[in-house]
This record gives C-alpha cells, sequence and structure tokens, in this order.
C-alpha cells in the first residue's frame, strides 16, 4: 500500500474509532466482564499506553468488545472513568460477574461504580504470581495442586486443595502462600455460576486471546507514530476479531442467571 492509502486508512479507522467509544448502550445488558490493560509502545515517542480493554458477554451468549481507552496505567481514576463513562451511555446495570487480573485499580473502581456485581480472579495469571514466587524445582508439585483448585467439581473439592498448598507451601515459601490466600474469595467466586460457563469465566482469556494477535500486528507494522494511531489500531484489530467471536457455551442459562436464580457447584439451586 502506498504512503497515502495508509494515511487515509488510520484517518477513516480513527473516526470509527471516535463513532464507537461514544455509541449508545441503553437497552443492553451485559452478565458477565473481562477487563485487562494492554501496553504498547509508541514508535515516535518515549510514551507506552496502557489500552483498557472490557470484552463483555450479552443476554444472548455473545461476546462485545465494550470499551478501549486510553488509560493511565491501570489506576483506580483510568478505570473510574472508563466505567462512568459506560454508566453515562446507558449501561445502567453492571454485570453479574467481572473477571481481572491483580490490577487494583480495576477492582476499586468496579467497586465504585457497579458495587454489585461480584469479582473474579483470573487464575491464569494468579497461577503465574505465585509460581514466580517460588523455586523452580517445586513449581511442578504447586502447579499441579493449583490446577486441580480451579478444575475441581465443586468449591469443597477446591478448598481442600486451597488449604492442602497453604499447609504443604506456607512456611517454606509465605510469599507465595499469601499471594494465593489474599484472593481466596475471589478465586472460587466462579462456582456459584453455571458449570457450562466455568471454562469463559476462570480467566481474562477472552481478552488475552484476542491481543496477543493484536500485539503481534502491532509488532509487525514496528509500531504506531501516536498514541491515537495505537488506539485505531487496536481497536480495527479487536473489532476484525471480534467477528470470530463465538457465544458461550450453555447461554440459554444466562436467562436464569439474570432473573435471579441461584447456582451451587455450577447447577441450580433448589428452591427453598
Amino acid at each position: 500500500l502506498s504512503p497515502s492509502t495508509i494515511c487515509r486508512l488510520k484517518s477513516i479507522w480513527e473516526e470509527e474509532f471516535k463513532e464507537w467509544k461514544t455509541r449508545d448502550l441503553s437497552g443492553k445488558r451485559f452478565v458477565y466482564f473481562w477487563a485487562d490493560g494492554i501496553y504498547f509502545n509508541v514508535r515516535l515517542t518515549d510514551d507506552r499506553p496502557c489500552v483498557l480493554v472490557i470484552v463483555g458477554t450479552l443476554e444472548d451468549g455473545r461476546k462485545e468488545l465494550l470499551a478501549v481507552y486510553d488509560g493511565e496505567r491501570e489506576s483506580k481514576l483510568s478505570w473510574v472513568e472508563v466505567l462512568r463513562d459506560l454508566k453515562r451511555r446507558g449501561l445502567g446495570e453492571g454485570p453479574k460477574l467481572a473477571v481481572g487480573d491483580g490490577a487494583l485499580g480495576f477492582w476499586s473502581a468496579l467497586a465504585e461504580v457497579y458495587p454489585e456485581t461480584r469479582r473474579q480472579r483470573c487464575w491464569v495469571h494468579k497461577t503465574a504470581n505465585v509460581l514466580d514466587k517460588m523455586p523452580k524445582k517445586v513449581q511442578p508439585g504447586a502447579k499441579e495442586l493449583l490446577h486441580e483448585m480451579y478444575r475441581s467439581a465443586t468449591r469443597e473439592q477446591a478448598l481442600q486443595s486451597f488449604k492442602e498448598f497453604v499447609g504443604r507451601y506456607r512456611a517454606k515459601y509465605p510469599k507465595a502462600a499469601e499471594c494465593l490466600v489474599k484472593d481466596k474469595e475471589d478465586l472460587f467466586a466462579f462456582y456459584d455460576f453455571p458449570a457450562e460457563h466455568w471454562q469463559h469465566i476462570r480467566s481474562t482469556n477472552a481478552i488475552e486471546s484476542t491481543f496477543a494477535t493484536v500485539r503481534h500486528r502491532h509488532r509487525q507494522t514496528k509500531g504506531c507514530g501516536s498514541r491515537t494511531a495505537t488506539l485505531s489500531m487496536a481497536f480495527k484489530l479487536a473489532r476484525e476479531a471480534e467477528k470470530s467471536w463465538r457465544r458461550i457455551d450453555g447461554y440459554q442459562l444466562i436467562v436464569k442467571l439474570l432473573t435471579g436464580v441461584r447456582f451451587e457447584d455450577g447447577v441450580e439451586a433448589e428452591a427453598a
């Protein structure tokens, strides 16, 4: 493509992005959010913007790219701005569950803007963080126990593996044990949701898998020359990826979640 064609396309993408990020969200209802901050390098400056991304699941199980914002790292202030903007544009109710990593800014902002939303910590990030605080020789056994926790059929079985991990490693590797213990409640929230949804809501893979491709394309083009171009490119690539996203498994159960039906260990609880 000629330089003039590339400039024209970038201008079109920037306009599309401006329109998209001000679109009306009234009438939409999301049951799940996945949130993450993605860092990019800007070729012509020393900037390294953090692109704040939210992907949501609608009532019919379709996943939708909900937000792409230029953030100041992953601070509470940046995330509050994102969530309040969604609310201003019509998203009055928050999701039933939000999935994210350990960025405290997002969780603090969520509690302020959508306090009714439950929290689920990403098990992929948590596993990596815990193992990073342990010597390599003990990591295989520790990793196996961590996998047992979130792959268990019931919360009780998961907590047994949790207790075993803490008992086995706390004395010698207190930082690893504390990293796990401090997020105990948020790690096992998924057990209160349909088992068919577990593979989707135990991690932020809905964002990670898409933006791995976005990062790859960004590297291949040797980065964009400005923050605006970086955001526009990330938006355009994510929107293209969105076309191939499939519904979550067991999407028919979303209606029950939204009408207040309780789930225990992934199964619909009997009415009292």
